[in-house]
């Protein structure tokens, strides 16, 4: 029997809006997902390490700033230095159509913006993540 999918739940940089990210780290944990909830302020190093030591299936992005092309990037990189670069990653948050071409070129697996239904996010992750 395959194990939980397990999550990390980030909230990178500056930006101090945290109640998103608290409504989809519980819509994700009511589905049966293990969820790892970082808190405010990570930095990209911060956020890779928590998905290396916890063994993420993903990591769910959350970021309002407007600093994602800036952020989002480090992380994957991040990943992708430390061997990591099977963990999926997704982003949600107030992001412009063409950045959210452009991270998608870089390796996010989606973007989810304001108003995304929580369970369209639920059955991506459960369709997209090896758990």
């Amino acid at each position: 029997m395959a194990g939980k999918i397990r999550v990390v739940i980030a909230k990178p940089g500056l930006d101090g809006h945290d109640r998103g990210a608290k409504i989809i780290a519980r819509a994700l944990r009511d589905a049966g997902m293990e969820v790892i909830y970082t808190g405010l302020h990570q930095t990209p190093e911060q956020i890779v390490e928590t998905a290396i030591q916890e063994d993420a299936d993903a990591v769910g992005i959350s970021i309002l700033s407007g600093a994602h092309m800036t952020l989002v990037p480090r992380i994957l990189d991040g990943l992708r230095e430390n061997g990591a670069d099977d963990v999926l990653v997704v982003v949600g948050g107030t992001i412009p159509q063409e950045d959210a071409r452009e991270l998608k070129e870089l390796g996010v697996a989606e973007v989810f913006t304001p108003g995304a239904p929580t369970s369209e996010i639920v059955g991506f992750l459960r369709e997209r993540a090896a758990a």
